[in-house]
């Protein structure tokens, strides 16, 4: 009996499967694809991994993101990490605004998007839906944004955000639309090429 891959009926190995494009994504892109990368590579990633941070954490002064204290720790189309601190973020009782995971979550969402979309181009956010699981009322969250859709007009994430003990305490998905031109009377950063967060609405 044939046993390979191309073989009717018969099932691809589970290698094959977590290679596909869109199933089982490695996480942190730019770091555990070093196996199969030269050392030299490696670096020049991670070096442009740190620019990209360096440039978003720069436009993002005196914005939204700055007040609110959001750091991005990993940058790469496929995921984003980023940070949050609990102070300043809440609501009248002291605990974790789920507004403030929203930011979060499209801050994250909308910075992968712009990588995914490429050089020259924007991407704005037109949806985001948040089911917040648990309270935090100290410590600092943490967000995982993954690129569940990448195409070449919209851009989907899934991101999870969690306490200072690894528990989930916000699941939230965005889309974006991936443009050629900034929307809604907005403006490229000063200093910048293009921007690197999005809006929330487009026209």
């Amino acid at each position: 009996m044939d046993c390979s891959p191309d073989a009717p009926g018969t099932a691809a190995p589970a290698s094959a499967a977590r290679h596909r494009p869109g199933l089982g994504r490695r996480p942190r892109l730019l770091l555990r694809r070093g196996r199969d990368r030269t050392s030299s590579e490696v670096r020049v990633a991670q070096d442009k991994s740190g620019q990209i941070i360096v440039d978003f954490m720069t436009a993002s002064r005196d914005t939204l993101v700055g007040r609110m204290g959001i750091t991005i720790l990993e940058a790469a189309a496929d995921r984003v990490v980023g940070t949050m601190p609990v102070v300043g973020n809440t609501q009248p009782y002291g605990l974790l605004h789920g507004g403030a995971s929203c930011v979060l979550a499209e801050s994250l969402g909308s910075l992968g998007s712009v990588l995914h979309a490429g050089p020259d181009r924007i991407a704005v956010g037109v949806e985001i839906s948040a089911t917040h699981h648990r309270a935090v009322a100290a410590g600092v969250v943490t967000g995982v944004a993954t690129l569940l859709h990448g195409g070449r007009t919209v851009a989907t994430y899934g991101i999870v955000i969690s306490d200072d003990h690894d528990r989930r305490v916000c699941t939230a998905r965005l889309t974006c639309l991936l443009s050629d031109r900034v929307p809604g009377g907005g403006r490229v950063p000063a200093g910048g090429d293009r921007p690197l967060a999005t809006a929330e609405t487009h026209d």
